[in-house]
């Protein structure tokens, strides 16, 4: 006879020490504010690495999640769902049409998508993708290497063949990596885990020059930049192209685990079915609060609120002397400090009730949710002033 487990306090967890040292348990979450297990009030500038960009615990979001809750929560994809379809259209819709949507969980598995898509449309002896230096696409073994940071290869080679890794922002490099075996190219309008890097004018645009002339699927990693992030609904859309793939997730779910790739149709038709799959991809409640979600965005033009709010944190932290320069697009920063101490100042901020992260040796990452009010930016603003002075 069997009897029932005695769970241990939470006190005692077992989590795998795949991340540092966690300071903060928190708790509860409502719009940009987060509260940890003794009450403490945070203010959250990084939307859990710029995921929850319509705010905590969104009232809308919990409302449809509970209702899809009730109704259909999985089926697999076998079968049509209502929300899945609903979504998938919405998403085309945003990139502007003429594409399908292969849903998933997560932004590695889209960008993994999107690399076995690229090696089938390549066909044999094309199969090779170029991304750039600096970069980062995911943790899965392929992903991983298209990840254009070789310290994080070493521990686990050898890794998948197949990727060639360019100076960004660079289009001779790009140039020279061209060659027979290449099939695509898989880029990020803005780097953001590479320091949030944004390229200069014109280059995304002859890196899609060169894909048409070579016949080579231009690929656009928009994991962290989709959905208004960058002051435009997608950060492509600041540089005058048209990708052949559209990879996403974060900010799709606001916290709920859902990715997904978009692929222009003469391209998308490549795959046929049993050639990629996933148990739980555009399963009805990831799906559901996804629809709210960009429901949500759409109501309040989450890129202006994002061109706005940016450009008040910008001007802010400007005026902050061990702040030299600042990167990025809306509201997708990094302020680049006089002094390599960014993970001091970081833990620093995070002791005074705000929430950024050390995205460089020098540079603090802010990412709040798009909604954030003009209160709450100052607060922001004068806390890394007292930190940072």
């Amino acid at each position: 006879m069997t009897t029932a487990p005695t769970f241990s306090s939470v006190d005692a967890s077992r989590l795998m020490g795949t991340y540092p040292s966690q300071p903060v348990r928190f708790v509860k979450g409502r719009g940009t504010e987060l509260f940890d297990d003794q009450g403490k009030r945070y203010l959250d500038f990084l939307s859990g690495l710029a995921v929850t960009s319509i705010g905590h615990s969104h009232p809308a979001v919990a409302r449809a999640i509970a209702t899809q809750a009730e109704r259909l929560t999985h089926v697999s994809n076998l079968f049509a769902t209502e929300p899945g379809e609903k979504l998938s259209v919405m998403i085309d819709d945003l990139i502007g049409g003429g594409g399908q949507v292969f849903f998933c969980n997560s932004g590695a598995e889209a960008n993994e998508a999107a690399l076995k898509l690229a090696r089938k449309w390549g066909g044999p002896g094309r199969y090779v993708v170029i991304t750039a230096d600096r970069s980062f696409h995911g943790r899965t073994l392929a992903t991983l290497h298209a990840t254009g940071q070789p310290e994080k290869h070493a521990a686990f080679e050898p890794l998948p063949t197949g990727f060639r890794h360019v100076a960004w922002d660079d289009i001779g490099a790009f140039e020279e990596a061209i060659s027979e075996e290449v099939a695509g190219v898989l880029i990020e309008p803005v780097q953001g885990e590479g320091g949030v890097r944004v390229p200069s004018d014109g280059y995304l645009h002859l890196v899609q020059e060169l894909c048409r002339e070579h016949g080579i699927l231009f690929m656009v990693d928009e994991v962290q930049t989709g959905f208004g992030r960058t002051g435009d609904w997608f950060g492509f859309m600041h540089h005058d192209v048209k990708p052949d793939v559209v990879t996403m997730a974060k900010a799709l779910g606001n916290g709920m685990p859902i990715g997904a790739m978009w692929a222009r149709e003469g391209v998308a038709s490549t795959f046929a079915p049993g050639d990629h799959a996933t148990t739980f991809g555009g399963q009805p409640l990831a799906a559901a609060a996804a629809i709210s979600v960009l429901e949500v965005m759409t109501a309040i033009n989450a890129p202006q609120k994002a061109t706005d709010s940016g450009a008040l944190l910008h001007q802010g932290l400007m005026k902050i002397p061990a702040v030299v320069s600042i990167r990025g697009l809306g509201l997708l920063l990094a302020a680049e400090l006089a002094e390599p101490k960014a993970k001091d100042a970081a833990r620093a901020a995070l002791e005074a009730g705000l929430v950024v992260n050390a995205v460089t040796d020098s540079a603090l990452r802010l990412a709040p949710p798009l909604n954030v009010t003009r209160s709450e930016v100052e607060e922001a603003i004068e806390i890394l002033r007292q930190v940072l002075g």
